[in-house]
């Protein structure tokens, strides 16, 4: 059983790298809040934004002063889209200009050298979205940031070599070179998530920690693999081969909620995410999600996002038909290519 794999599954990431730069001391790089860069590089999702050093070293700090050294082969992952800085040095203030967002965005893969001619850190940046509604549950507990090293998986030099060579590449032309990409970046991504999960602390809690733990992973599998079985914590527990009780404890351990709860929340994103991106009926959603009739799905869904479902879709597809910002930009400044969008703002070391 692997309840990480299914519920990738069901939340289907999607990203790409996006900025491939070399920083020389000293240097500094402020990074917004991701809903910020939803427009640019997502629009309507959750984005979680990582950044991969592959030589020298950073440091990074969110805005209220936490911080955390990186070395070469560590990745960064800020999975709540916090606003912060990443540098090297003397760290001066970054430049916040939203002025220069076509260039930034014209840029794509292209080297990007920085800095004050010191010590040279290279970095290589992704971001991956996800449905707001579904990415929530299993990034749960998941802290600001964090870091692991990739260097120290057997399968890291590979991937961290694959990558290299793509993004040196990504100019050339070639066919199916940008969807090599964009899955070289979902792999990097998850293959981060795995070692996370891997180093996780004994006391460590939320969504992560319970797919760590081998019981309750077992019942988290259940419930994404098979959302509109009638389940009870009865029977749930007896799939598992557990006691109820064992089973409510365990669980809110972990994620602070008995399971019929988390079940109802789960069925009830997988229903939106439906309702945005299929032409279901709002009757064969609630099937598909485990109800029994349409108005009691109505009835849970509109006390779970405030709205009932026809509405929720309507809303939904509007928003996605919006032309998206990036675009926009890109025309007034005479454009008509729209790349893989920069969303730092950078400014070269003072003084």
């Amino acid at each position: 059983m692997d309840v990480l794999s299914d519920v990738l599954k069901v939340v289907k990431l999607h990203g790409a790298l996006y900025h491939n730069a070399e920083f020389s001391a000293p240097w500094s790089v402020l990074s917004p809040n991701a809903c910020k860069l939803a427009p640019y590089l997502a629009p309507d999702s959750h984005v979680i934004i990582y950044h991969f050093l592959t030589d020298g070293r950073a440091s990074v700090r969110t805005l209220d002063g936490e911080r955390m050294d990186l070395v070469a082969g560590d990745i960064v992952v800020f999975p709540h889209g916090d606003p912060h800085l990443v540098g090297n040095g003397s760290m001066p203030a970054p430049i916040n200009d939203p002025d220069d967002i076509s260039q930034i965005f014209s840029h794509g893969l292209k080297l990007w050298k920085l800095g004050g001619g010191g010590e040279v850190s290279r970095f290589i940046c992704g971001f991956m979205a996800c449905d707001p509604q579904l990415c929530q549950m299993f990034l749960g507990g998941l802290p600001r940031f964090f870091k692991v090293n990739i260097r120290e998986g057997g399968s890291g030099q590979w991937l961290e070599d694959s990558i290299r060579f793509s993004v040196d590449h990504a100019d050339d032309g070639l066919p199916g070179g940008q969807a090599l990409i964009a899955k070289l970046s979902e792999v990097l991504f998850v293959e981060t998530l795995r070692a996370y999960l891997a180093q996780l602390p004994a006391e460590q809690t939320g969504w992560m920690a319970a797919a760590h733990d081998p019981e309750v992973s077992k019942v988290l599998t259940l419930m994404h693999n098979k959302p509109c079985r009638p389940w009870t914590i009865a029977s749930l527990a007896k799939e598992a081969g557990l006691s109820r009780s064992v089973l409510a404890e365990r669980f809110r351990h972990y994620l602070g909620e008995p399971p019929m709860s988390y079940l109802t929340k789960w069925r009830l994103r997988v229903g939106a995410q439906m309702l945005g991106s299929t032409n279901y009926s709002v009757a064969q959603v609630a099937a598909e999600v485990g109800y029994e009739s349409e108005a009691a799905f109505n009835r849970a869904f509109k006390r779970e996002f405030a709205e009932p479902p026809a509405r929720y879709r309507n809303q939904s597809r509007a928003a996605r038909s919006k032309p998206i910002k990036a675009e926009k930009a890109l025309k007034r400044s005479g454009s008509t290519r729209v790349e893989r969008p920069f969303s730092f703002d950078l400014q070269p070391a003072r003084g």
